[in-house]
């Protein structure tokens, strides 16, 4: 019998190639808008403050190259929504940096780097969607099914060892699984001929953004430990931030406390007992959104926001909707207690019913509880059990995967979940 073939993507195509996409990016967007320029003044290279630009663009450029990289390589990431404000950030700090020390620039050179680059990179991503789709091959059995809900993968399935597929990424197959011998040497064959082959769960997860627990093994626990030095840079930058926010924003969060008074009976700050890092309770600070004293049943139902809850005031209705209900947990933030992002920290009450249900809940609490998170921003409020479990998915994975390029992102669909609304309660 002929050994079965699949043909691995050895060669990289031309546009996934870093070295392409870097240095044509840097001389479209760079060398464009002086070349327009020459046309009208020939000595253009000549001026210090185009030489400035020109290498300030060179350095924004290429922050803003590796920064979409490693945020597009992240689960359930449409690259190309990514790449206006990726660039626009490293341009900006950069350019702000200029600005801050009286350095003189080209405006015009400046703008042109930044439109020319986004225009680039949104080429890029829409030829290499066209011209190289991601394929991967699957192999029955086990729990491989899963894989049919997940979009984005051209998904070869495989009938039998005997089978030939032209040109897959690689090669998905359920390893836990009680496979035949056939199989077992097709994926044996397909590693030696250079063919990526990955475990089903592996897949699920890269493509997915979320960690699906079965057990909470040795090995799994050692996975899912944060990297501790990015925990401490972390709590240091959170605490800055706080920081900043309370003395930048103080005349606005007094405004907001006044407007909470005039709007209903009650304290503009609400408080709630909460389960936070390592397992500890601490005090939460909110802008208060509710009306007192409404009774709606046990303590339980109490903690839950439900979808148009009537308890919520009109002012409560944009507070949340805009997040500005949040900010007083800048204080949190500065008592070490909380973080900006990280997985939400639920009412004690809801924490200990949680417990109780997932026999794995109380993981979640080895990073500090955040103001968003990965699990609101794919997710949005939940309360079910069900629901809770399938967020406790999200927290998981963004505990393995703990680094600043998760948090850029999450940053990112913050600001379009406070334009949008989604998720608020």
């Amino acid at each position: 019998m002929n050994a079965p073939i699949i043909k691995p993507r050895n060669q990289r195509h031309l546009l996934h190639r870093v070295r392409f996409q870097l240095l044509g990016g840097l001389a479209f967007a760079i060398l464009t808008p002086v070349l327009v320029r020459m046309v009208i003044d020939p000595n253009i290279f000549s001026y210090s403050n185009i030489q400035i630009t020109i290498f300030a663009g060179l350095v924004a450029h290429t922050l803003g190259f590796f920064f979409f990289r490693r945020i597009g390589n992240l689960p359930g990431v449409a690259a190309a929504g990514y790449i206006m404000p990726t660039f626009a950030m490293c341009y900006g700090l950069v350019y702000l940096a200029i600005f801050l020390f009286r350095i003189d620039y080209s405006a015009f050179q400046a703008a042109g780097s930044l439109t020319l680059s986004i225009l680039w990179y949104f080429g890029l991503s829409i030829l290499s969607r066209r011209l190289d789709p991601y394929s991967l091959a699957v192999i029955p059995g086990g729990a491989v099914d899963r894989l049919e809900e997940i979009s984005g993968v051209n998904w070869h399935w495989l009938a039998s060892p005997d089978i030939i597929v032209d040109r897959v990424n690689g090669v998905v197959a359920d390893l836990r699984s009680d496979l035949s011998d056939q199989w077992e040497r097709y994926i044996a064959d397909r590693a030696l001929s250079g063919t990526p082959v990955y475990h089903v769960k592996q897949i699920s997860e890269s493509l997915t953004g979320r960690v699906e627990i079965e057990h909470l093994s040795e090995n799994t626990l050692g996975s899912l430990n944060p990297n501790q030095a990015y925990l401490k840079i972390k709590q240091a930058a959170d605490w800055i931030a706080a920081l900043v926010i309370l003395l930048g924003f103080s005349p606005l969060l007094l405004f907001v406390a006044i407007a909470i008074r005039f709007d209903s009976a009650g304290p503009a700050l609400f408080k709630q007992k909460r389960m936070g890092y390592r397992g500890k309770i601490y005090e939460v600070y909110k802008f208060r959104t509710m009306k007192l004293g409404a009774a709606v049943g046990d303590e339980k139902e109490e903690a839950i926001t439900k979808a148009g809850d009537a308890r919520i005031t009109r002012l409560g209705q944009f507070l949340r909707k805009s997040r500005i209900d949040e900010l007083p947990q800048a204080f949190n933030i500065l008592r070490g207690e909380m973080s900006w992002i990280g997985p939400r920290p639920e009412a004690l009450v809801l924490s200990k019913w949680y417990e109780a249900e997932l026999p794995f809940y109380r993981y979640r609490h080895i990073v500090r509880p955040g103001i968003t998170g990965w699990a609101q921003v794919n997710q949005g409020h939940v309360a079910a059990v069900d629901d809770v479990l399938e967020k406790l998915h999200y927290d998981f994975y963004y505990i393995k995967n703990f680094s600043p390029w998760l948090d850029v992102l999450i940053v990112f669909r913050t600001i379009r979940t406070m334009l949008t609304g989604f998720g608020a309660r």
